[in-house]
């Protein structure tokens, strides 16, 4: 057996730059880069081995360690987790900065590969600068905050080591079921320890993404429930997209006349306008897709986790027998679900197999059509051009998806925490798989800028609208100057209603006191609240920026944008109080058993009433 003598660091980086990966385009590197912010414990052994490498491995440079692994989440997302990224950090903070994101990509099931530095493993300076000492564990690093939400953790403490703990990395990342990120923690004097690795570790490989079958028995129980149901409704979440199996939803929907709902992940699986879309389900969903939800007898959750946002809190689909659908047996079993553990594509293409001659009733496809339609219409009015003096959040996505019917069918916006994501689910309208990038499974303020960094890496020749609220805006921001540094235009829409305008909402929902959230219910010194400045704050970081007032300014303002050679930030005041009433469910957050205030004593009463429709 042949062997060449590399570094550690360098075994990685060969090792990852000889992975590929068949597209629609052709074969492509399974990674699309290394996001890197270099300090002690990773600059002289993976720094030195990504130099080396940088034309098989491309490095980006970012600002912040978090915005650049949701700078890589996204890019994964956004090729439907046929391609990734990794990122590499020091040890101390720099790895720790990684936590917030690792838990998103947990719980999204998105791949992403971390490789943080570590202390010494020869622990012969220790303490070293930023180590986290335990008293009671000396193995235990910062990087081990990265263990519960990793979905494999490895610590690297000998050369030799990477030949079995990458190949299994790499499973992980690819695994329909599995996948989720990874860390490989690595010592900084392990990546300039020397092996002699075996050549064949570093030959070029394609990945082959496994589609698992149903199995026989499942797929009998689960298709007899389906003959039995009158009144079905198909649920569709992210892996409906992931498994690329939207023309087989298409297909089955319209042989068997059930209509479709989606999830916040799932958004884009039926193109907006199709007979049977029902919109958005849940406590952001649509009228249309929430009524036929209640009176569902049947519940078909296609690649869905089956979050509380979906479900209602388990009230929504109380009454219905739910099929799960989903690679993941976890997910699949959820909820007392009949179980159906495949990929999307195959058990729907394996269930329409045996549903020959079974349709809906049709009274109920009726039904479901006139909806769909009476929503599309009410979708239509809710975001047409309106002249008012303060905009709320339907006014500026109109806006938004007006400047993008006038250039591109092909647009991408994108988002996550705060109200915008409730609006988008409601109102924004896309045709194509991938067109609404949301990342609403942990809801991460501060994803938004970044991640659309990472969905214009992955798709260059696409527009890109990033929309976020001033209160996401300012808790991440740096990716603006990383998007001007690799020349990644995209055009960012800053809703500003001066504060945390969604959280404020709910602060009163469930009987609170605006207190802490807008900037005029906070704690504030003599001078008053900050006056910030969005558009001067994005030209100090290389991008273009603009402040509007009015619709009409803003969409003269997107047309410029869209024109424009680099990334442009535009802000406009909204409503903090209005939102979109249509549609949503009750959602579950616990008010306060005792409290001498009447409104939430009140809160308390509504509370305990809804729970009684909670599905046990």
């Amino acid at each position: 057996m042949s062997t060449i003598r590399l570094t550690a660091a360098e075994a990685v980086v060969r090792y990852l730059a000889s992975q590929r990966v068949e597209t629609p385009q052709g074969p492509a590197p399974l990674f699309g880069g290394v996001f890197a912010i270099f300090g002690h414990g990773n600059v002289a052994g993976l720094g030195e081995a990504l130099y080396r490498h940088r034309e098989t491995l491309p490095t980006l440079r970012a600002h912040n360690e978090q915005g650049m692994a949701h700078a890589a989440i996204a890019f994964a997302k956004a090729h439907m987790r046929r391609r990734m990224m990794a990122a590499t950090t020091s040890i101390g903070p720099g790895a720790t900065n990684l936590v917030t994101a690792a838990a998103t990509a947990h719980v999204n099931r998105l791949p992403v590969l971390f490789l943080p530095g570590d202390v010494f493993a020869s622990r012969a300076p220790d303490p070293v600068l930023q180590q986290v000492e335990d008293f009671h564990d000396a193995t235990v690093t910062a990087n081990d905050c990265l263990r519960p939400v990793s979905r494999y953790f490895d610590r690297i403490v000998r050369p030799e080591q990477l030949i079995v703990a990458l190949p299994r990395a790499i499973q992980v990342l690819t695994d329909a079921a599995l996948c989720g990120p990874v860390t490989l923690a690595m010592p900084q004097d392990v990546q300039t320890m020397a092996w002699e690795y075996p050549a064949e570790l570093f030959e070029p490989r394609t990945v082959r993404f496994r589609a698992q079958p149903p199995a026989d028995d499942e797929l009998a129980a689960a298709a007899e429930a389906l003959r039995r149901a009158k009144r079905p409704v198909i649920v569709a979440g992210g892996g409906a997209l992931y498994a690329l199996a939207t023309d087989a939803l298409r297909r089955f929907a319209e042989a068997h006349g059930s209509p479709v709902c989606e999830t916040q992940a799932g958004k884009g699986a039926l193109p907006w306008d199709h007979p049977l879309q029902l919109g958005a389900v849940g406590v952001t969903g649509s009228p249309a897709a929430n009524e036929l939800a209640r009176d569902a007898d049947l519940v078909l959750a296609v690649g869905s986790r089956l979050s509380d946002f979906t479900t209602g809190s388990h009230s929504l689909f109380g009454q219905a027998k739910l099929v799960g659908l989903n690679v993941n047996a976890f997910d699949a079993a959820k909820w007392h679900a009949l179980p159906l553990q495949a990929d999307a594509r195959l058990g729907l293409e394996a269930l329409a197999g045996r549903l020959s001659g079974w349709k809906a009733d049709e009274a109920w496809t009726v039904r479901a059509r006139k909806s769909a339609a009476a929503w599309r219409d009410a979708v239509t009015a809710l975001t047409s051009r309106r002249d008012v003096a303060l905009p709320y959040d339907a006014d500026v996505i109109g806006a938004v998806q007006r400047s993008s019917a006038r250039s591109s069918a092909n647009d991408i916006v994108v988002n996550a925490g705060g109200t915008l994501p409730a609006e988008l689910h409601k109102l924004w309208r896309t045709s194509v798989p991938g067109g609404y990038h949301m990342e609403y499974g942990y809801s991460c303020m501060g994803y938004e800028i970044a991640g659309g960094l990472g969905v214009k890496l992955a798709h260059p020749d696409r527009e890109v609208i990033v929309m976020v609220g001033d209160g996401s805006y300012l808790m991440l921001n740096s990716e603006i100057a990383t998007s001007v540094l690799l020349g990644k235009k995209i055009i960012v829409v800053v809703q500003d209603n001066h504060g945390y305008g969604c959280i404020n909402r709910l602060q009163q929902e469930v009987g609170g006191e605006p207190f802490n959230n807008l900037f005029k219910d906070c704690v504030q010194g003599p001078s008053g609240p900050p006056a910030i400045d969005f558009a001067r704050h994005a030209q100090s970081m290389g991008a273009i920026g603009e402040n509007v007032k009015t619709v009409g300014e803003l969409e003269a303002a997107l047309a410029r944008a869209r024109a424009a050679d680099r990334t442009s930030v535009i802000c406009i005041e909204t409503d903090p109080r209005r939102t979109t009433e249509d549609g949503g469910c009750w959602w579950e957050v616990a008010v306060p058993e005792a409290s001498p205030s009447d409104k939430v004593r009140r809160a308390r009463d509504a509370y305990e009433s809804a729970k009684k429709g909670q599905r046990a």
